[in-house]
């Protein structure tokens, strides 16, 4: 009995040492990291900076998601009557929608949501080969997502709709000149670089206690994707927004069945298996489901909630009303910036030129002339950077900024926030065109 109690004492002496290597990290982040980071946010939220640019602009603003997946999609099972819950509970103006193609390799303008429903404008969409991401077709089309890029990029534009590319990190025909915008951030795409393994920890210690903090791990800066994009538009006009990639596919759940099985699920609706259960397995899944109803979800595991995915990233737009086609033309013209608005909301952030004849805000053209500035005004202290055509030319912290170039080009801001000593993005402004004054050097 003596040796029989040392064995069980230095197995879980074994376990114990074993548990704390293995979620050392996560262990930390629960006790030490996490609340810190919590706090940190909440006090930049509580300091919002009512003070803004004293520039008079011609445009509303909006904000809302692009590239989201719905019912239609095979790998979502979430219906339009609950975006709509997340769109009201997230306090969004709107939603371009990104569906995977339907049965048959179709994209079908005629079935999703469309319009304003309850306030929220719904934009149909789809995601297709080679990352074409079109939006505003008539609701008639039914385009072949086989289709070869050229002949389907031409068709496209003729229809009367705009081409996004998603998924820039992939090989995409750059080339094709009907391409009027792309994405500067996807979750998806920053979450391929994890290791699973590595996320583990967290998400089974802090997800349910802590899920903004947990599911900001998979951010890494997009310096390369920023990068490309800067460097096309050196020479055609390529507007930025984000990818928000909302699925509500990463998880599983289970439902109780009339034949008093479990059935296991992907929260992208495909079975796993089913498993009978006995009086003991019952009765623990009673202790942690409660009353179990034939039917019904007994559980729900889900890493990638609608409404968390939603409040991740937020595309703000400048436009003149809530309509489909001038919402469509914010993105084509890239009068918008992405907030990370999960960390604080990025809303009433402005970037603009201004000089004695013209104002603009980001996506559009001014003069360069003696007397033009450019200038942002921020909710939030953050530290400014303007880089023009991709390198860094101006730096400066606080809640105003203006700045005097000298030379044209294409100038956009990028805005981190000061958490915990760190300087961590925030906001990405598309670009403002500063052309030559022709009158000012003899032509």
């Amino acid at each position: 009995m003596r040796w029989i109690v040392r064995l069980v004492f230095v197995l879980l002496l074994i376990l114990f040492v074993a548990f704390l290597v293995v979620f050392r990290g996560a262990l930390y982040n629960r006790f030490i990291a996490f609340p810190r980071q919590d706090a940190a946010w909440l006090a930049i939220r509580a300091e919002r900076n009512s003070e803004t640019l004293p520039y008079s602009i011609a445009w509303n603003r909006y904000k809302g998601t692009a590239h989201n997946h719905s019912e239609f999609s095979h790998d979502s099972e979430v219906p339009f009557e609950r975006i709509l819950e997340v769109l009201k509970e997230a306090g969004h103006d709107f939603i371009a929608m990104s569906d995977h193609c339907l049965e048959g390799g179709r994209a079908d303008y005629g079935v999703q949501w469309r319009g304003i429903r309850d306030g929220k404008l719904f934009i149909p969409g789809y995601e297709m080969k080679g990352g074409f991401m079109p939006w505003g077709l008539p609701s008639d089309v039914v385009l072949d997502c086989g289709k070869e890029p050229e002949a389907l990029a031409k068709e496209i534009d003729e229809l009367g709709g705009i081409l996004f590319f998603a998924h820039p990190e992939e090989e995409r025909a750059w080339h094709l000149p009907q391409l009027r915008g792309m994405e500067i951030y996807n979750t998806h795409a920053d979450i391929k670089d994890e290791k699973l393994a590595m996320l583990a920890p967290d998400i089974l210690l802090n997800f349910r206690a802590y899920p903004e903090q947990t599911i900001r791990l998979i951010f890494d800066r997009n310096v390369s994707m920023l990068a490309l994009w800067d460097d096309l538009n050196t020479r055609r006009d390529i507007s930025g927004l984000a990818a928000n990639d909302c699925h509500q596919n990463t998880g599983i759940y289970g439902r109780y069945t009339d034949k008093g099985t479990l059935e296991l699920y992907s929260s992208s609706g495909e079975i796993i298996k089913e498993y009978n259960l006995n009086i003991f397995t019952r009765t623990l899944l009673r202790i942690i489901a409660g009353p179990l109803k034939a039917g019904e979800e007994a559980f729900r595991f889900q890493l990638d909630p609608y409404d968390l995915m939603t409040r991740y990233v937020v595309t703000h737009v400048f436009a003149s009303d809530l309509t489909e086609g001038v919402i469509l033309d914010a993105f084509k013209d890239g009068r918008m910036y992405i907030g990370f608005d999960m960390i604080a909301d990025s809303t009433d952030f402005l970037f603009a030129a201004k000089n004695e004849s013209q104002t603009v805000v980001m996506g559009e053209s001014i003069m360069l002339t003696p007397d033009t500035w450019l200038a942002a005004s921020s909710p939030h202290r953050c530290r400014f950077t303007v880089l023009k055509n991709g390198v860094q030319v101006y730096q400066t912290v606080g809640v105003m900024m203006d700045w005097q170039p000298k030379e044209p080009g294409k100038y956009r801001v990028e805005a981190e926030l000061d958490i915990l000593g760190e300087w961590t993005p925030w906001v990405y402004t598309n670009h403002i065109t500063f052309i030559r004054d022709m009158s000012t050097d003899g032509s």
